[in-house]
């Protein structure tokens, strides 16, 4: 289209061009050979003559009605007037043809976003309705006072409360946080372990003497100590139990006086990142605290990765006894105890995990679950329960936030556990002896 708006600009052109020319050839030809009193049509060459100087001269006549110049020069006008016309049309189209690129891709991304939103709603719809059979069926009831086991089992999740960010910063993914997690009223700690940024160091602390001090950032007290490995540490009765670096020790710190009291290897504890949680590096021994005591969760080559749970003395670290589950543990992304039943999450998307897997060490039993967990970052690091509050504490990729925990409310004596409601399966549990002592 553009060759043939330029072809018709050079034909409207040419007759301001001949007008002069004529003139020009008139007045070098002879009168010998020209007749200028002819008439002739438009565009109409006389013959001529040859010069002098070789060159042929000849007479071109134009009509008396050719176009006015200045209907010419509107001529002229009008079709570059078109051609930019054209470009401008071009470069819509191009334009065009991009945004509906940009919106393809658009869509499609925020299809993606909307299946997930929908999902979530799905999700929220089913524990609404989880929540209305409860109360139709009289198994919700008051708050479990702190300390208390008088319930039938974890029964769901609340969404997550983002506290605040870690004290050391956004870089800081790796961490954990809780407050004391022996059962005694009279205990405010909190406190709060970020990791080192490459998620393996348990380097410094801080511990505040109220929820309200952590919240703003006052009255607490900042520690050194530079011996841990991985975000498995626990708080119990005042002392932080964690994986002493580089080894499967277990070590004792008092927070009291920021000393180590204690060290004692975990006898076939596998450490170094060898049985980690998935996503979770470096959590090769989990410690947890709850009403029935001091736990810590781990593997070994003997148990082929399959975790394991072991009740601590807490005073000597001695394994008082041990628990051989059937679960992978780096299939999982963390567990946690609860009056003395380990519950294991793994991940079920980047914005919620499962609590899929239950089991009670009072009777020996498991059981699997499904209890969905909202989380706000994609990697739950450290998770502790706090038996004063029934809540989770957990380090999310940063942030610190916790869970409201519901339990089933029984209707009978707390001794006899509804099995056929949670579908419990026997499992041998395997017994440790104590370990021998030995030097912090």
């Amino acid at each position: 289209m553009q060759s043939s708006l330029a072809l018709l600009i050079t034909i409207l052109l040419l007759p301001l061009a001949l007008p002069g020319r004529a003139q020009s050839l008139r007045e070098e030809s002879t009168p010998s050979s020209v007749n200028c009193s002819q008439t002739q049509s438009v565009h109409e060459l006389v013959p001529g003559s040859m010069g002098k100087d070789g060159l042929c001269h000849c007479v071109v006549h134009l009509a008396n009605d050719l176009i006015p110049l200045k209907k010419l020069e509107q001529l002229q006008s009008t079709a570059q007037e078109l051609m930019d016309k054209y470009d401008q049309e071009l470069l819509r189209v191009a334009n065009a043809s991009l945004i509906l690129k940009l919106l393809a891709d658009s869509d499609q991304h925020d299809l993606c976003a909307l299946r997930q939103e929908v999902d979530s709603l799905k999700d929220q719809l089913r524990e609404c309705e989880r929540e209305k059979e409860e109360v139709a069926s009289g198994h919700s009831g008051p708050p479990l006072p702190p300390g208390s086991c008088d319930h039938g089992g974890l029964q769901k999740v609340s969404r997550p409360f983002v506290v605040q960010l870690n004290w050391r910063g956004f870089a800081h993914k790796a961490g954990t946080w809780g407050r004391d997690s022996a059962p005694s009223p009279d205990s405010s700690l909190y406190w709060v372990a970020p990791m080192t940024t490459d998620s393996r160091y348990f380097d410094y602390y801080q511990m505040y003497k109220s929820y309200d001090d952590l919240v703003l950032m006052k009255n607490y007290e900042k520690r050194s100590f530079g011996y841990g490995d991985g975000s498995g540490n626990t708080v119990y009765k005042n002392f932080m139990y964690f994986n002493y670096y580089g080894t499967r020790d277990i070590a004792k710190l008092n927070l009291s006086s920021n000393t180590l009291v204690l060290r004692r290897p975990l006898p076939s504890a596998t450490y170094n990142n060898r049985f980690s949680y998935v996503g979770v590096p470096w959590k090769d021994l989990d410690f947890a605290g709850d009403e029935k005591g001091l736990w810590v969760l781990y593997a070994t080559e003997e148990s082929k990765g399959n975790l394991l749970v072991s009740r601590l003395n807490t005073s000597t670290l001695e394994v008082e006894k041990t628990w051989q589950t059937n679960q992978y543990k780096p299939a999982m992304s963390g567990a946690f105890m609860a009056c003395g039943v380990l519950y294991a999450l793994r991940p079920r998307s980047t914005h919620q995990e499962e609590i899929f897997y239950a089991f009670d060490t009072n009777t020996g039993r498991e059981r699997h679950l499904s209890i969905l967990l909202d989380k706000m970052l994609e990697t739950l690091h450290g998770i502790n329960y706090s038996p004063l509050d029934h809540k989770l504490y957990v380090y999310n990729d940063g942030y610190l936030i916790n869970y409201d925990l519901g339990f089933q409310m029984l209707k009978h004596k707390p001794s006899k556990l509804p099995a056929e409601k949670f579908s419990w399966f026997p499992i041998a549990p395997k017994s440790v002896k104590p370990n021998k002592t030995s030097s912090p």
